[in-house]
């Protein structure tokens, strides 16, 4: 029985319960005939003969009075009250022991067919009402074995694991046996990452990378005279020093905390965190499955260097601009000043200030990093990336990115596009013929769902850093263009091949020999499995 039919009812029922007192009149004075006739639907002193189906039918029930919702639910759900011929309720009209008993009683009768109602479905349904109660137990059995062995309350895994069998072939007018002999095999790398991300209060994250790979001895992963170019983003391992093959060391790649401070902040920290972790933006949509790692750095490789190392950071968003700021020293974790620590000369450290502004469709970005000597910028030329291994260099570095995307798939691509220009100090100590100025640009573009559902289709050209302006009076020929073309088949939702090509138009740079050409062209296999 619901509770407003238990407010006016009750009232009724106790009633009749409680001793009779003297009121003053018999009960031949009252007209039981009529509370019979109401007790039966029937016009009863002067009552409605007709069960009223709504509340608005009563002129004198307002929705102030404390009793309007209870009786609104008995009339529309049982039933069981009636009206005066004149409209009226006559709510504060006294209400014999008569009148309540014929009250209760009809009330009772329209709950005893329903329970009938509810008998009758429940034994026709009985077969199906089982099956699902033991499917509701499985469920419970299976949640329980869930929790049971799962590995954390806290903490979510996921991996990705990728192959990659390619090849490389040289042409050109320059001699090409060298570069052959040491990086011209067809091989067969993989890469191996697990990520653990916990949250203690479901806005902050601490994420762990662990990572293993094999891809330093292949082209692909930056060995050869050309490997500053040819360098996939995927390629990875694990730096040993002097020790020997590190190919099947498990590395924490990654270690740091994130957490929300409010009215938009959020602060980054850890022992090994990579500047782009702390970036609010990535101006960039290209692209979905990466190739080279040249062309994933927004046409600005010195300025998004992926630092990587001890750091912090803060970012602010707020209406789709953000403003980014964060500080990583590669070599953080050395006690000696000469050669490391946070802050020193020898950091190999890299300050970044990023102000974006986004919106669904699209993104632009404008970035400034300080970077000082020994950073690992990533697609360089040669002359360039020794331009950044100088130990007497700093950088100042700026790019401007930004992209656009299709509300949905059809034949006109997501475009990304960026440029970045450097400017390199060398604290006096500078000769002619380093480096003092370099800029790279890219522009990526990628359709979505081409042939089949999932599929992608993407090409990019760019040159990466390349030096523009020499100390002294010498004229740079450092010039070079980078093209990629891919395909992701995506097998399932878990397994992706991509086929993909790329041409280094002139790796070598400046350091190709006068009045000769040098060229690479990679052709590979990328296959992905996500878990």
């Amino acid at each position: 029985m619901t509770q407003p039919l238990l407010r006016l009812i009750v009232p009724a029922a106790l009633g009749l319960l409680a001793p009779l007192a003297p009121v003053g009149a018999s009960a031949a004075e009252l007209n039981l005939e009529g509370i019979q006739r109401y007790a039966a639907g029937q016009a009863a002193d002067g009552l409605s003969a007709d069960q009223v189906t709504s509340i608005n039918q009563f002129s004198d029930v307002q929705p102030t009075e404390w009793a309007y919702q209870a009786l609104s639910n008995l009339i529309e759900r049982y039933g069981c009250v009636a009206g005066y011929p004149d409209g009226t309720f006559r709510g504060k009209q006294a209400l014999s022991r008569w009148e309540a008993a014929a009250l209760l009683n009809a009330c009772l009768d329209r709950i005893t067919e329903v329970t009938d109602e509810l008998r009758r479905l429940l034994k026709e349904f009985e077969a199906e009402l089982a099956v699902l109660k033991g499917r509701v137990d499985g469920l419970e059995a299976k949640v329980g074995e869930l929790e049971a062995s799962q590995f954390s309350t806290t903490t979510k895994l996921s991996g990705q694991a990728t192959f990659v069998l390619g090849a490389n072939a040289f042409g050109g007018s320059a001699p090409t046996g060298a570069v052959r002999q040491e990086v011209g095999a067809t091989t067969f790398s993989y890469d191996l990452q697990l990520s653990f991300d916990t949250s203690f209060s479901g806005k902050d994250l601490l994420r762990t990378i662990l990572r293993a790979g094999n891809f330093a001895d292949s082209a692909f992963g930056g060995a050869g005279p050309t490997g500053g170019l040819s360098t996939l983003e995927v390629a990875f391992q694990e730096d040993c020093g002097d020790n020997a093959d590190c190919g099947d060391v498990v590395a924490i790649d990654k270690l740091f905390y994130q957490f929300p401070l409010g009215s938009g902040f959020t602060a980054t920290l850890g022992g090994r965190v990579g500047q782009e972790d702390m970036l609010a933006l990535w101006p960039s949509v290209y692209p979905s499955d990466t190739i080279l790692n040249a062309l994933t750095l927004n046409g600005a490789p010195a300025a998004y260097n992926k630092n990587l190392g001890p750091g912090a950071g803060l970012w602010w968003q707020n209406g789709g601009f953000s403003v980014s700021a964060n500080y990583v020293a590669a070599n953080g974790n050395g006690g000696n000043p000469s050669e490391g620590g946070i802050g020193t000369s020898a950091s190999a450290g890299t300050g970044t200030v990023q102000i974006g502004y986004a919106q669904e469709q699209w993104a632009v970005a404008a970035i400034y990093s300080y970077i000082q000597s020994g950073v690992g910028v990533p697609g360089t030329t040669p002359i360039t990336a020794l331009a950044f291994e100088n130990p007497s260099s700093s950088t100042n570095a700026i790019g401007l990115s930004g992209y656009w995307q299709p509300s949905s798939s059809g034949w006109a691509p997501s475009i990304s596009a960026g440029w970045g220009i450097n400017s390199t100090s060398y604290d006096g100590q500078e000769v002619d013929g380093d480096v003092r100025t370099s800029q790279s640009w890219m522009v990526g573009l990628e359709w979505s769902d081409v042939f089949v559902k999932g599929n992608a289709l993407g090409m990019a050209v760019g040159q990466p850093v390349f030096a523009t302006a020499l100390e002294g009076s010498d004229s740079p020929n450092d010039g070079n263009v980078v093209w990629e073309w891919w395909y992701k088949f995506q097998v399932s939702d878990n397994i992706s091949v991509t086929p993909a090509l790329f041409y280094l138009s002139r790796p070598l740079g400046q350091d190709t020999p006068s009045g000769e050409t040098f060229n690479q062209l990679g052709g590979l296999v990328k296959t992905t499995f996500r878990f």
